[in-house]
């Protein structure tokens, strides 16, 4: 069975999953710094996974630092937490994690004691996820029906998460209640985390799935063929607003438009109720290579501007319903997230 990180107590593995899906490969790292550049490298993402990884490199940091003393370990951690913060600034998740990890050091009273309870921790948001996400599925679980085909953008499953995923996390769930599901998975360009990722996982559980290319989703919206679509989130502001994969924006309005329920599955952590609306929310922009180019082949002209970013936001009035581990709201361009603190 694959799985995406794992915690070896001084070391760190996690699947590459730029390689997937011709090669299952696995990466283990001693070193933070390899943590926090396999983050920004792609070899692990997805919101919670993020936070996973993060929290995993700063609990290596800790085991390898040369600090005497208490004030020089926090100093040095202070910028361990920075150099993760830079990593991937979309995913809220990953600032979650930091602070859930600084709280950790403010509370220790030695070096030694700190090193085994930000190990502690790291291990702990691993296996809460697991669970969130098992809890995210049985909450949504119940809008799908018998039968339904449902559409998907990017990859929100298990490779994004500890385990068993957000948005795939519903289907599989719908999946083991005993209901007929098909996922229809877009490509999800530039970077084909649908194509290569999302019908890897999904070919592995026996869950039959459907590759599109993105701009397909219309289609079949308009056909008939897709009722539903579920995806999953990087972050979602206080009134609502969500960031996902960028093309999220597109499917929400073309569900809209053909009165498509448009499901946001993510955890708790993935809320932040400091953003006021998805305007305030910062918009990674990644290079010009993954649109140039193919798994490394050219494909455009040599020379011509390129623009990536990594994200798009959905307005809350475009949603059906958010659903986390602890409920679901329906409607919330009317409500917005404050129900959930």
């Amino acid at each position: 069975m694959y799985y995406t990180i794992k915690w070896n107590g001084e070391s760190v593995s996690m699947i590459d999953q730029r390689l997937l899906p011709m090669e299952e490969v696995y990466r283990t790292y001693t070193n933070y710094r390899d943590v926090a550049e396999a983050i920004t490298d792609m070899v692990i993402r997805g919101a919670p996974a993020i936070g996973i990884a993060a929290g995993m490199g700063i609990a290596l940091a800790a085991k390898k630092t040369d600090a005497k003393d208490a004030a020089s370990f926090k100093k040095e951690m202070e910028g361990v937490f920075a150099m993760f913060g830079g990593t991937r600034p979309t995913a809220v998740n990953l600032f979650w994690t930091i602070n859930r990890m600084r709280a950790v050091v403010e509370r220790a009273g030695d070096i030694e004691g700190a090193r085994a309870a930000l190990e502690a921790e790291a291990v702990g948001i691993l296996e809460e996820d697991i669970k969130i996400n098992r809890q995210i599925g049985k909450n949504g679980a119940r809008f799908l029906k018998d039968g339904d085909v449902v559409m998907t953008h990017c990859n929100a499953g298990a490779l994004a998460t500890g385990g068993y995923g957000t948005a795939l996390g519903v289907i599989r769930a719908a999946v083991e209640e005993g209901k007929r599901i098909e996922v229809y998975a877009c490509e999800t360009r530039p970077y084909l985390q649908g194509a290569r990722l999302t019908a890897w996982e999904l070919l592995k559980d026996n869950i039959r799935v459907t590759l599109i290319t993105d701009n397909m989703a219309g289609h079949f919206m308009r056909t008939g063929i897709v009722k539903k679509v579920v995806v999953g989130a990087d972050r979602i502001a206080a009134n609502g607003d969500t960031a996902n994969k960028i093309g999220t924006y597109t499917h929400s309005v073309l569900a809209r438009e053909h009165g498509i329920p448009f499901y946001v599955a993510a955890p708790i952590s993935t809320l932040d109720p400091a953003t006021p609306d998805g305007s305030a929310i910062p918009i990674e922009e990644r290079g010009v290579d993954e649109v140039a180019y193919i798994a490394g082949v050219q494909v455009a002209p040599e020379g011509v501007f390129v623009k990536n970013p990594a994200f798009d936001v959905t307005p809350a009035a475009n949603i059906t319903a958010i659903i986390t581990e602890k409920g679901v709201v329906e409607n919330p361009a009317e409500k917005g997230i404050g129900g959930f603190f």
